[in-house]
């Protein structure tokens, strides 16, 4: 069983940022790229941002361009989804993600879908306040 971590959520006011993190079994997932999503409670899980397995492609949803940045440090097994600008409606349960099945690379022009990836994380807390 492959697990993916993430860490860094937390509460923040309107404007503020946060740099969430996702410990990911390299061994295992070496060439999968990996994504970010966000869920609401009693919405569909939103894809955010992804990354290619070294890192030369990102592709960005929308609503994360301009604001949210998607990196990986592979020497620490970890990959990073920085949040600058929050607003109230960023609050949402954050999930990584890897797609073993990809090819080690992104959607081209489109946000990353769910059915796409693999192996999760079991999500951390965003919660930004007005």
């Amino acid at each position: 069983q492959v697990h993916l971590m993430e860490s860094g959520g937390g509460s923040v006011a309107a404007g503020g940022s946060l740099t969430l993190s996702c410990r990911v079994p390299i061994i295992q997932l070496k060439y999968s790229a990996v994504a970010w999503f966000r869920q609401v409670a009693g919405q569909a899980r939103e894809g955010i941002a992804c990354i290619s397995y070294n890192g030369d492609s990102t592709i960005y949803a929308d609503s994360a361009k301009g604001r949210f940045h998607i990196s990986r440090d592979d020497a620490e097994n970890t990959h990073y989804l920085q949040m600058n600008s929050l607003q109230p409606e960023d609050t949402s349960v954050y999930f990584c993600a890897a797609g073993a099945n990809l090819g080690g690379q992104c959607r081209r022009n489109a946000a990353p879908a769910t059915y796409e990836y693999d192996y999760w994380g079991q999500g951390t807390q965003v919660t930004v306040s007005s």
